[in-house]
Formats: structure tokens, C-alpha cells, sequence
């Protein structure tokens, strides 16, 4: 067998044994014990778990992740009926928003956390927060209070998504991770699944507060699991002290920059148009502080190198900045689907909260079975950037469709334009996570985690910040123009609920029939911005390469290897 041109250790028992072997069958056992990804790092595949040991993490990690879908979405089906009682319409924007400006807030600490401690135990100290977080919502007695549980929630929540994968990367190898990916993810849809159906189902027979209980037992469940289940460390915890890692590993200065900079700009988003004029020095000071204290925040990030929480070496790269701004522009669509459909389901089309959480099924069920069917064939084709280019196109046209959503709406529209938009959403899941951890070594990956995660939750924030001030400024321009005979100001105290939109008309079927047509086509309005986003992912995607995920000296769909080939190069393309 012919010896490879590059340095090689001396023969070893073990090398003869190999030279002595078919060269296919060499390879084969080399690519055994490691794997090589994009990056040129090898690491020992030895270090990688697999069987029940695999199953029973990956199990509780999706679990974790079904509890972080089913709180997002559970809230959403059950808003209306607690607008009506804590008399907060104008508050339901901060219902999501708190949670994800907390959990954006702390996303970038998170990374560093990960990168200095055990992951599993940070793992579980977050998970306990989240825990606390939903008992403080369920015990709520005001408007405020449950705020402020999601922002405790919030809090715990910022170490989970991106801790998650970050586990999940250090326990499968690359080539492997689009299929777990897909599974997990489509598995986490069953909280989005099962979130609008008990959301309705707990608001119409028992409480929406039990929308926060169901947390508590499904967390003790995986608590268990994962306390029992080893977790690989990659990258190694820090040596030192926890007061000596806290003071030079954390840059806790680049934090104290950084949190006030996101939470003055989300403010300026919320005041803008509602409690403050746009033009106002309240919304402008805002603007500005978050401006500045930004900028000294980059200054800072640039002053500490490889050592700050966000790296200019990993910001810098294609790959990365685009992935954070798609899933920038795909969770903000995504968002706002979950927290409006069910908002036009009840007020548009009147029907109850289980109800509008059964109607809202059909994109959810079909996101579920793409998500899963797109990691594998990520797996199988290779290369992730064909599905996010189908999934911007299908995106687009979907919320466009749902833009012309009215009162009239037929039945079969509503539950296809649902299906295109669940199978755009599947198809563009995971791609981002792949592009990322495809770009940088295994080192960075629990930093870069965070920064994908920040991007994802931020946007959030961001994009129902600005759906309620889109959406509050259009129903009060549009019941002036489809009901100007009603009083605009007890319809949009009211709230969004069925019972409390008939209620401010006091049963009058001509009057209710302009409101209807007032909400419909503020939610309208909503999707012609999600359309557009959608529209920039197509653009942007490009950016995160066309790059084969698959492992070394694996064969192409439809291609054939010869025993006497050298050996295959991962392929990659600019």
C-alpha cells in the first residue's frame, strides 16, 4: 500500500495491521476513530456517546426543548382571556416580549458560562430558574406580576436552547447532528402542537394559569433523566477557582455594557407609537442610549479578543453572521404566526380558545414533519443551503397568502396557506446551527451557540414589539375608518377575546361586524411584514456557504468509490 506524502508517526502493531488491510478497509477504521470537520480539527470519535446512553440525553434534552415551545405557545391561546381579565390589552405585547428580552439579555453570558463550568450542571442550574419562572406566572395576581414571572422565566430560559445543542454538539459528531437536529426539533413542535390545543383547553374548562403549571411535573421528569445521563465536555471546564473563572473569564464588563444597550432599545420599541409618540425625548433618548452604550459595547468586545463574549474572530466570519441573521428574520416570522393566528381565530373568526388552538394545527403539525424530514435529508444530501433557499421562497409566498386573510375566509384557504407556511418553517430550522458549527472549531461552539440563540430570541423581542405597535396604531385607525360608530377606546379595552369584543359592542351585529373587519385587517398588516422578512432570507442565506457536512471518504448520492482512490477531501465551496 502506497504511504500517504504526509508525515506519518512509526509503525506501531496496529499500523502494520492497518497496512496489511484493503486500503477501502483502512480508511474505514480510521475514519472509526475520528472525525474531521470543516475547520481542519480532528476530534477522537471515542469521545462521542452513542446507544441508550445517546437516546436517553437526546430525550431529555428534546423534552427541554418541548417545555420551551409549549411556553411560548401555550401563552399565546390563552392572551386573550387574560387581557380580558387583568383589563391589559396594551400589555400583550411584554407577555412574550419579557421573556424574550430577558432571555436575550443573558444569551451571551450564557455562552461563556457553558464555556467555563460543567455543562450539564450549568444545564440544570438554568432549567431551575425556568422552573421558578412558571410558578410565579401561575400564581400571578396582577398584570405586572405574571410580567415579571416571564421575565424570570426568561432568565432560566437563556441558558437552555443554546446549552441544549451545545451538549448535543459535544455528543455526536458533525456528519450525524442534521438528523438528531431534525428529530429533536420536530420533536420540540410538539410543544407548539400540544401548546394551542391545552393553552385552549385549560383557559375554556379549568384556568389559563394551569398554561404555566403544566411546566412544573414535565421539568421534574427531565431533571431525572438528565441527572442521571453522562454529558461529554468539549471544550474542558477551566481550571481555577469559580471567583477566579467569574473575574477573568466572563467578561461580566462586556455583560454590564451589553444588557442595557438591549433593554433601552427594546423599551424605545415598546413606548414608541403606544404610550409615547415616536417623535417624543422619551422614545429618542432611548434610541440614543441604546446607541451609545452599543457602540462602547463593540469598543470593549473588540479590546478583549478571543476572551470577550461575542469574539470579533467568530463575528467576522460569513458563515456566522448570516446564520444569526436568518434565524434573526425566520424565529421573528415565526413568532409572530404563533402569537397572532390565534388572536385572528378568536376575534375574526369568534370561535373559542381550544378551538382556535385546534385550527391553528395545521402549521403546526406540518413544521413538526418537515423539520424531521429536513434533517434527514441534510444528512443525506449534504449541504444545508438548498433548504433555507426553499424554505425563504415558500415563506414568503405563505405570509403573503395569510395576508389576505378576512372575516370571510373559507375554511380550505386558511388550512392550505397554514400547510405552506408549517412546511416553510420545517425546512429552515436547523440549517443555521449546521452552517455555524460547520464554520469554527469545536472550542467556540458554546460561544457561538449563544450568539445564534441571542439572535433568535432577540428577534423575537424585537419583532413583537413592533407587531403590537403595528397592530394597536392599525386597529385604532381601523375601527375609525369599518366601525366609526363605536368608541374606539372600550374595544381596545376589551381585549382580544370573543366575549369581550361582542361585549364592547354591547351585541350589536352591524356594529360587530366593522370591529371584526377592523382586527382582521390589522393582523393583515402584521403578515405584510413577515412577508418581507421572509423575502430577506432568500438573500441573505447565501452567505452561509455551500459546504458537504457529510464525513471524510463518504460516498456522494449517486457516486462511486474506487479501492484504490486517495483519499476524498471534505468538499466545500465559496
Amino acid at each position: 500500500m502506497a504511504v500517504n506524502s504526509k508525515t506519518t508517526p512509526p509503525f506501531n502493531d496496529n499500523n502494520q495491521d492497518m497496512a496489511a488491510m484493503p486500503k477501502q478497509r483502512a480508511k474505514q477504521q480510521e475514519n472509526s476513530k475520528e472525525t474531521e470537520d470543516n475547520t481542519g480539527q480532528t476530534t477522537p470519535e471515542d469521545q462521542y456517546i452513542s446507544g441508550m446512553k445517546l437516546y436517553a440525553l437526546i430525550t431529555s434534552i428534546a423534552l427541554c426543548f418541548v417545555l420551551i415551545t409549549l411556553d411560548m405557545s401555550i401563552i399565546a391561546t390563552a392572551i386573550p382571556y387574560i387581557t380580558s381579565q387583568f383589563h391589559s390589552l396594551g400589555d400583550v405585547g411584554w407577555y412574550g416580549s419579557a421573556y424574550q428580552l430577558a432571555c436575550a439579555s443573558l444569551l451571551p453570558l450564557a455562552g461563556k458560562l457553558y464555556s467555563n463550568f460543567k455543562p450539564k450542571y450549568t444545564f440544570l442550574a438554568y432549567f431551575a430558574i425556568f422552573e421558578l419562572g412558571s410558578l410565579l406566572c401561575g400564581v400571578a395576581t396582577s398584570s405586572k406580576m405574571l410580567i415579571v414571572g416571564r421575565v424570570v422565566a426568561g432568565i432560566g430560559g437563556s441558558g437552555l436552547m443554546n446549552g441544549g445543542m451545545t451538549i448535543t454538539s459535544a455528543s455526536i459528531p458533525l456528519y450525524k447532528r442534521p438528523k438528531y437536529y431534525g428529530i429533536m426539533m420536530g420533536i420540540s413542535k410538539m410543544g407548539v402542537v400540544c401548546g394551542p390545543l391545552l393553552g385552549g383547553a385549560f383557559t375554556s374548562y379549568v384556568s389559563w394559569r394551569w398554561c404555566f403549571y403544566i411546566n412544573l411535573p414535565i421539568g421534574a421528569i427531565v431533571a431525572i433523566i438528565l441527572w442521571f445521563v453522562h454529558v461529554p465536555q468539549t471544550p474542558k471546564p477551566r481550571a481555577g477557582s469559580v471567583l477566579e473563572i467569574i473575574r477573568t473569564k466572563l467578561d461580566l464588563v462586556g455583560f454590564v455594557l451589553f444588557a442595557p444597550a438591549a433593554i433601552q432599545f427594546f423599551l424605545a420599541l415598546e413606548y414608541g407609537g403606544g404610550k409615547y409618540r415616536w417623535d417624543s425625548s422619551v422614545v429618542i433618548g432611548l434610541f440614543c442610549g441604546a446607541g451609545a452604550t452599543a457602540i462602547l459595547f463593540l469598543f470593549w468586545e473588540w479590546h478583549q479578543g478571543d476572551n470577550a463574549m461575542t469574539p470579533f474572530s467568530i463575528i467576522k466570519l460569513l458563515p456566522v453572521w448570516s446564520s444569526c441573521v436568518v434565524m434573526m428574520l425566520l424565529f421573528g416570522c415565526l413568532q409572530t404566526a404563533a402569537f397572532y393566528l390565534p388572536i385572528y381565530f378568536q376575534t375574526v373568526k369568534q370561535v373559542s380558545p381550544m378551538l382556535s388552538g385546534v385550527y391553528t394545527l395545521p402549521s403546526i403539525i406540518s413544521q413538526l414533519i418537515f423539520a424531521i424530514l429536513a434533517g434527514i435529508g441534510n444528512g443525506r444530501l449534504g449541504y444545508y443551503l438548498p433548504f433555507t433557499l426553499a424554505s425563504a421562497t415558500l415563506l414568503s409566498i405563505s405570509n403573503g397568502l395569510l395576508s389576505t386573510f378576512s372575516p370571510k375566509t373559507s375554511t380550505g384557504k386558511w388550512i392550505g396557506y397554514q400547510i405552506l407556511l408549517g412546511v416553510a418553517q420545517g425546512l429552515g430550522m436547523q440549517a443555521p446551527f449546521i452552517a455555524v458549527q460547520n464554520s469554527i472549531p469545536p472550542t467556540m461552539i458554546p460561544v457561538a451557540m449563544a450568539m445564534l440563540s441571542f439572535t433568535q430570541t432577540f428577534s423575537g423581542s424585537v419583532y413583537l414589539a413592533i407587531d403590537e405597535t403595528l397592530f394597536t396604531n392599525s386597529l385604532a385607525s381601523n375601527i375609525s375608518k369599518y366601525a366609526s360608530d363605536v368608541d374606539t377606546a372600550t374595544v381596545m379595552a376589551a381585549g382580544a377575546s370573543a366575549s369581550g369584543v361582542v361585549q364592547a359592542v354591547d351585541g350589536d351585529r352591524s356594529k360587530l361586524a366593522g370591529v371584526l373587519m377592523a382586527y382582521s385587517k390589522s393582523v393583515d398588516n402584521i403578515f405584510y411584514l413577515t412577508a418581507g422578512s421572509a423575502a430577506l432570507i432568500f438573500g441573505v442565506s447565501w452567505g452561509m456557504g455551500m459546504k458537504d457536512i457529510r464525513r471524510k471518504g463518504e460516498k456522494r448520492i449517486g457516486e462511486k468509490v474506487s479501492s484504490d482512490e486517495e483519499d476524498p477531501k471534505v468538499d466545500e465551496r465559496p
